[in-house]
């Protein structure tokens, strides 16, 4: 998640669905999306271009070029966001075989599982977890290395070329040069001194790899479990302390760490908020945005008032590619027997209790039809806010066919309107049509929300 203060965008790394959601940060309007939603390592225009599993992400200082952490394909993307366009920074797309990885001219260079990115002038700082180190990336010259981390899993701080690193994932860099990192696999802050080059502790435990819990305290007193995003808001650090489902604020000075929100996993906003897991943290004009990963959902907090929000995010359908390796859910219906002639598709959507339609995002569904059973006049319908059953016209002509319908249904919680889901099925229905009964097909499908 990155927020830019003067453009008022979110990045938002999507990243199960290997994508980059561009949205408004004032009203969640979804602007643009670099990204066909196929895994791969794809260049071009935004609408064909393909990512796995991006990340973390860094802009420019004219606010044209997006950096993106491509994790698995083990890559730094740039996206110029006036031409619409992904081409690769750096990596080859594959894993290096070499480990450490060796130190290079991009984009030629193999790196392992870049996780976060951070931009200082022409240097763009790399969090690269599957080595345990931090690397940069010099924009003027493309020479790309280490500047923290051995490579040996550890605790181990000191001299940075010495220092052992445990994962490190989120990145944030103050104004004295001090770069700071979520060392998740040892459940600890740390930085870098990127001026006298020395990694030193800053929150969390300095003993072993295994030493996590949940603690506020002063430095290494305190205790988190697998963080993975830290943020600078003046003289204070946050951290997405991931897996107690909490944020804390650290004090640069004191390195006293306090909880500031989260509780017991779940979602809920206001002053008691709840959160499942949060990863990316980023700031603008004082407001801290979380990526509340396992709430599938953006959320806002603001350190002065203690509130959390959901940015309820609208308009990505827009942007919907169509695929022809269809990726939701496949669901075949038992055969039905309708009669012949000039009739009706009515399709209803059971929408569970505590769920409803989401009323700015419209329910669309396409069929189309193999055999001679049955044809459709238009077989397309889009629209906000569905009372279902939903029609469309068809004539049906006595025979066999099999009816193909592809539904995308967006629905929200009742409970909390922001936290909103999207469920893509495909439909195959085997008909007979015979002389007789009415030339009537009636559809159901359950919607069946995902576990969180």
């Amino acid at each position: 998640l990155l927020a830019d203060a003067d453009g008022g965008r979110l990045f938002i790394a999507d990243t199960n669905h290997h994508r980059v959601v561009v949205a408004d940060m004032a009203t969640g309007e979804v602007l643009d999306v670099a990204g066909s939603g196929r895994r791969g390592l794809v260049e071009g225009g935004f609408a064909s271009a393909g990512f796995d599993q991006p990340q973390g992400l860094a802009l420019s200082e004219d606010g044209t070029t997006l950096y993106v952490a491509d994790v698995g394909n083990h890559s730094v993307r740039a996206l110029d966001l006036d031409a619409r366009t992904v081409t690769t920074l750096l990596g080859t797309g594959e894993q290096t075989p070499l480990y450490p990885p060796r130190p290079g001219v991009a984009p030629d260079v193999a790196l392992a599982s870049p996780w976060d990115l951070t931009l200082d002038g022409p240097r763009l700082f790399i969090a690269m977890a599957g080595s345990h180190q931090v690397w940069a990336l010099d924009l003027t010259t493309g020479f790309a290395g280490p500047v923290a981390g051995s490579g040996r899993e550890g605790v181990a701080n000191g001299p940075a070329a010495g220092a052992e690193l445990a994962q490190p994932s989120g990145l944030a860099l103050d104004r004295s040069g001090i770069l700071y990192f979520a060392d998740s696999e040892s459940s600890a802050i740390r930085s870098v001194d990127t001026f006298e080059g020395s990694v030193d502790i800053v929150a969390g435990t300095e003993a072993n790899l295994f030493d996590f819990g949940d603690e506020d305290g002063v430095g290494t007193d305190a205790r988190l479990q697998h963080p993975l995003g830290v943020e600078v808001i003046g003289d204070v650090l946050y951290v997405a302390d991931t897996y107690n489902s909490k944020i804390k604020a650290v004090d640069i000075d004191t390195r006293s760490v306090t909880t500031v929100a989260g509780g017991d996993e779940g979602w809920a906003d206001g002053v008691d908020a709840r959160y499942s897991e949060p990863g990316g943290l980023s700031a603008s004009g004082g407001v801290l945005w979380i990526a509340d990963t396992n709430n599938h959902a953006v959320r806002s907090f603001d350190p002065a008032t203690g509130e959390t929000a959901t940015l309820v995010l609208w308009g990505i359908e827009r942007f919907e590619q169509v695929d022809e390796e269809f990726t939701g859910t496949v669901v075949t219906l038992d055969p039905i027997t309708v009669g012949a002639g000039a009739g009706l598709l009515e399709v209803t959507v059971a929408i569970p209790d505590g769920y409803k339609v989401n009323d700015i995002a419209p329910f669309s569904m396409t069929w189309s039809v193999d055999g001679a059973g049955a044809a459709f006049t238009d077989a397309s319908l889009s629209v906000i806010a569905p009372e279902f059953p939903v029609r469309l016209d068809v004539v049906l002509r006595p025979g066999m066919a099999t009816l193909t319908g592809d539904l995308t249904i967006y629905y929200c919680t009742v409970e909390a309107e922001e936290l909103c889901l999207i469920d893509r099925v495909r439909l195959v229905v085997p008909i007979a049509v015979e002389d007789g009964p009415e030339p009537v097909l009636d559809i159901s499908y359950a919607v069946v929300p995902p576990q969180r």
